[in-house]
């Protein structure tokens, strides 16, 4: 170690067993006050009710449970305000908060911990700070999901082609297509909320792993607090980050839907499609081409998936070889959520905003479900209606698409009654207007299609799901 990080460790909360301390190098190495520094006012908030609870309880007197409320409250307002910081120093946000009260009370800030260990108090930190920063996140998801369905309403009738493969397959609507994304948003939306359900249970009191032999009231706590109720296992309780990786999970599942819509708006700006013009504030230029205006913003957030996809893996690798109690390696779990969390929020908020001021070409839109045989399916339904088997009349529909391109046709249209026949003697006149790109979509208005009442519809559906969670 080089010789000028020689130096002596700040104190630390567990310093009396040890006769030697880490040199200043192997102290910065293990603290995490970079990272949890983010958790202080859910630390002080944790701290007050505990403080709180031993005065009720007579473990401390009223007056120095009392004494620590009004200092913790007093840290609390000036780290808001900025007139204290957070000493990066320190070894976490637990001793720096703790080494303030004793700096200001003396022995009266020394008792704050009794019946608590580091290892209950930074589980109960994470979750509280989970508590109100996931509810913060689902508003955005909220935010963008109401955004994009204002965008489909307006398209409901607005025609485009439908893609599998990335194959031109059947005519449907912008709007249908707008939908389909906020379903999977929705559905993430609820991910979150499950996982709050979850993790709403207060290990405070857990203590090590083992609990406390002072009459600890995890009750009156866990209630001070917010939670639903007390942890039911202490080892459990100090053991357990399923909820960190569940909403890392959540994280990874929202931004791979944000990387697959952002993929679609890349296709959809290209000269090859042309359906979507991005406005020039959410676009790029190049350094050397002059022409150039690039989707980067779509780009970027498909980029930052990956992010979150790594910090699911990183989580999970984390936990799968520790033995069940704490381990120091936990103290590993707040960053990569931390990133997952920051990166969920500023993706949401830059995609609602290129989005909401995104335009729509929606002539070149409808002039692309020509050509293709996007219509073939609904040829083959039209003999299912007349009795034809279907497996037949697939067979039919599929030999017309056959002969029109032996004939250099872009469309079934394009084949007289007569061409026609030679296939199916079923084929009538009225197959022409049946297998127009807008009579193909007004058709399918069963549950889930895009004819345009029905789109209307799941517009409705997914707002009252916003309403009601």
């Amino acid at each position: 170690m080089a010789e000028n990080n020689k130096k002596p460790a700040p104190g630390v909360l567990w310093a009396g067993r040890l006769a030697e301390k880490p040199e200043a190098e192997a102290f910065a190495f293990q603290a995490s006050i970079s990272v949890d520094q983010r958790l202080a006012q859910d630390d002080i908030r944790g701290s007050r009710a505990h403080a709180a609870m031993l005065g009720e309880q007579g473990i401390i007197p009223r007056d120095t449970a009392a004494a620590l409320d009004a200092e913790l409250e007093r840290i609390a307002v000036e780290l808001e305000s900025g007139t204290l910081t957070v000493d990066e120093g320190a070894e976490d946000i637990h001793s720096f908060i703790e080494g303030i009260l004793t700096e200001r009370l003396g022995d009266a800030g020394r008792v704050v911990h009794a019946g608590r260990s580091r290892n209950d108090q930074v589980a109960l930190d994470f979750r509280l700070y989970l508590k109100h920063t996931v509810p913060e996140l689902m508003a955005e998801l909220t935010e963008t999901i109401i955004a994009i369905l204002d965008k489909a309403e307006k398209h409901t009738e607005s025609l485009m082609p439908g893609y599998t493969h990335l194959q031109r397959a059947q005519p449907v609507t912008l709007g249908h297509h707008l939908v389909a994304w906020c379903a999977g948003l929705v559905r993430d939306r609820s991910r979150f909320a499950d996982a709050l359900q979850r993790l709403d249970e207060c290990p405070l009191g857990s203590g090590a792993l083992a609990g406390s032999s002072l009459p600890l009231d995890r009750e009156a706590t866990a209630k001070a607090l917010g939670f639903t109720r007390p942890t039911l296992n202490s080892m459990d309780s100090v053991a357990d980050r399923d909820f960190a990786l569940e909403l890392s999970a959540d994280c990874a599942i929202t931004m791979t839907h944000l990387s697959r819509f952002c993929e679609d708006v890349v296709l959809w700006a290209s000269e090859e499609f042309k359906f979507i013009n991005l406005a020039e504030s959410w676009s790029t230029g190049s350094s050397i081409m002059p022409q150039k205006k690039n989707p980067d913003f779509a780009e970027l957030i498909r980029g930052k998936s990956a992010r979150t996809t790594g910090n699911l893996v990183t989580l999970l690798t984390l936990l799968k070889g520790l033995p069940y109690a704490y381990d120091k390696d936990l103290q590993e779990d707040k960053e990569s959520l931390f990133d997952s969390l920051d990166t969920v929020r500023s993706c949401l908020r830059m995609f609602r905003g290129m989005m909401v001021s995104a335009a729509f070409n929606t002539e070149r839109m409808e002039a692309a479900c020509i050509g293709g045989f996007l219509e073939a399916t609904d040829a083959a339904e039209y003999l299912v209606r007349k009795g034809l088997p279907f497996r037949k009349a697939h067979e039919a529909a599929a030999l017309v698409v056959r002969d029109c391109v032996a004939a250099g046709l872009t469309r079934i249209a394009d084949r007289t009654l007569v061409e026609l026949k030679t296939r199916s003697e079923l084929f009538e006149a009225d197959l022409y207007d049946a297998i127009t790109p807008a009579a193909c979509v007004a058709a399918r208005k069963l549950p889930g299609g895009p004819a345009p009442d029905e789109v209307g519809r799941q517009i409705r559906v997914l707002r009252g799901e916003l309403r009601c969670k």
